[in-house]
């Protein structure tokens, strides 16, 4: 209670000081002796009873400073951030996309065919949807879209790619070749986000998909690529359903998939600044 009274007369004597002295000018100029010389505003300096607030908040914090206004993020470095709504239509297609890999790869290995061509056509709708609506819905259509799709992409095919594998549907070499520039790109895309960001870099930031510093921009080359890799997956799919597994066009179907691999590779070497849009501070 004690504390609490003479807190309420230490504010009340600050309030009252301010209120009882001149807002012209300062105690000791000469406007407030006398002298008949006023002090212009400029350098009368801002007056005591505005000044109220941070004195009561040093006398409420033991004499320490009023906390500063947040400045505004990414102003002071090389690159700026679009804070963006996350949960477009298209995000959440590709997240489904990303969901559906495990169920595919489980379906397969288990050798259930019949349900995996299914959840594959699936999978490739939500591809052809999220691409559509981020196409002619600018609202729709977000900087953290344009790296999920193609991670969603990367991730479906790659699981895809190891079970098939794994029923003797897909040669290893060729696996191997597209998984390891698979995990080529995704490190690229982390190292470009951590580049990206501004300062401070910490893993809630960096993997806050609010927080949208750059956009992919594929080559398209790594667009048929794509699309060559998807083929071969469906034909694989259907080809214990409709008995066609040891078919010359099937094989010959591994060796468009291996040249289009590598060409799609050396694009995005080749080409890899412009395959990147840094947003940058206006």
């Amino acid at each position: 209670m004690l504390a609490a009274a003479w807190l309420a007369r230490g504010s009340w004597g600050l309030l009252r000081g301010a209120a009882r002295r001149p807002l012209g000018g300062r105690p000791g100029s000469a406007a407030a002796a006398g002298g008949g010389v006023s002090c212009p505003p400029a350098c009368a300096g801002p007056p005591r009873l505005l000044r109220a607030p941070a004195a009561a908040w040093r006398l409420l914090s033991g004499g320490a400073a009023p906390p500063e206004p947040p400045r505004q993020r990414g102003a002071a470095g090389p690159y700026a951030e679009l804070y963006e709504n996350p949960w477009t239509i298209p995000n959440i297609l590709s997240m489904a996309r990303m969901g559906l890999a495990p169920v595919l790869g489980y379906l397969i290995v288990e050798e259930n065919f019949n349900v995996a061509l299914g959840v594959f056509v699936l999978a490739g709708v939500t591809d052809l949807l999220d691409g559509f609506i981020a196409r002619n819905w600018a609202n729709q259509k977000s900087a953290l879209g344009s790296a999920l799709d193609p991670l969603a992409d990367k991730i479906l095919i790659s699981v895809l790619y190891v079970s098939l594998t794994c029923a003797n549907l897909i040669p290893v070499p060729l696996t191997s070749m597209i998984i390891l520039r698979d995990a080529a790109l995704i490190a690229a895309v982390f190292y470009v986000r951590y580049k990206t960001l501004s300062p401070p870099r910490t893993l809630s930031r960096y993997f806050n998909p609010c927080y949208a510093t750059a956009q992919l921009k594929p080559t398209f080359i790594s667009k048929m690529n794509t699309a060559v890799q998807l083929i071969l997956v469906a034909a694989s799919l259907a080809a214990p359903v409709f008995n066609y597994v040891d078919s010359i066009y099937l094989q010959t179907l591994w060796c468009i998939t291996a040249f289009t691999t590598v060409t799609s590779a050396y694009s995005y070497y080749h080409y890899g600044r412009k395959t990147v849009q840094v947003i940058k501070n206006k």
